[in-house]
Order: structure tokens, then C-alpha cells, then sequence
């Protein structure tokens, strides 16, 4: 995220910096004006064509800041399969939609994270607001 520049603050590329391992629903901040984005990463036969659908993280936290009517930024990093080019495309948060996030199952009791619930992004339900950043 370090080739980006701040979606907020225009500050030149660097600005974006990883936060802590962890971190619920987002990936990076803006070391100048506090700008938050969530990142997902895939690799992919044509960094052209963004997927249908990408996996997500913790449903519960996800589903906690949707209610509360808050959604962050999507950076959606593509490379392709050999990992010789990728592509970066941008979801700005007021384009999101609770129908966009869908629920997977629950792990199983046998599972070590047992419970645990993911989502999963469905990127066919925004249309053009998936946008090409590099």
C-alpha cells in the first residue's frame, strides 16, 4: 500500500502504514490524517478482471460495525499467478452495502478455532464502484 496515496488527504504515496497484527477490520491507517482501509490480497489468472467474491475476516466485528453503520475502505490487491504484475483496485466505504457481506458457516466443534465465522465479500453487487487504482 506504500505506491498509494492517501484516498482522504491526496498526501503523497508512503503515507498508508500496516497497523498491528490483528486489528479488527482494517489493514492500514494514514500516518497523516488517520484515514483507515481494509486490505485483501488474491492471486489470480487475469489481475484485469476483479473476482466475483473475495473471503473476508471475523464475521461478528464485521457485522458489529455494519450495525453501527461504519464500513471502511476496500483496498483489493490482485497479482497474477506467476506473481510477475499486479493490480490494486479501491471500494470507497459509501459504496458498501450490508448485502455485500455474506456469512460463511461457522467452523466445526473439531476446528481449532472452533465457532469462528468468517464473511465473504460478494464484489458482484458493486457494479462500477470497484475502482483501479494501479
Amino acid at each position: 500500500m506504500r505506491q498509494c496515496a492517501c484516498p482522504r488527504c491526496k498526501r503523497p504515496p508512503k503515507t498508508l502504514v500496516r497497523l498491528p497484527a490483528n486489528f479488527k477490520c482494517a489493514d492500514v491507517i494514514c500516518d497523516f490524517c488517520g484515514y483507515l482501509g481494509q486490505i485483501k490480497a488474491s492471486v489470480v489468472s487475469d489481475i484485469n478482471a476483479p473476482p466475483k467474491s473475495i473471503l473476508g475476516a471475523a464475521w461478528e466485528p464485521q457485522k458489529q460495525r455494519m450495525d453501527a453503520g461504519i464500513y471502511f475502505p476496500l483496498f483489493l490487491v490482485l497479482a497474477d499467478k506467476g506473481m510477475v504484475s499486479h493490480a490494486i483496485y479501491y471500494l470507497a466505504a459509501d459504496l458498501q452495502r450490508p448485502d455485500m457481506f455474506l456469512p460463511r458457516k461457522p467452523l466445526s466443534e473439531n476446528a481449532r478455532r472452533a465457532g469462528w465465522q468468517g464473511f465473504i465479500y460478494d464484489l458482484s453487487a458493486v457494479g462500477t464502484g470497484l475502482v483501479r487504482l494501479r
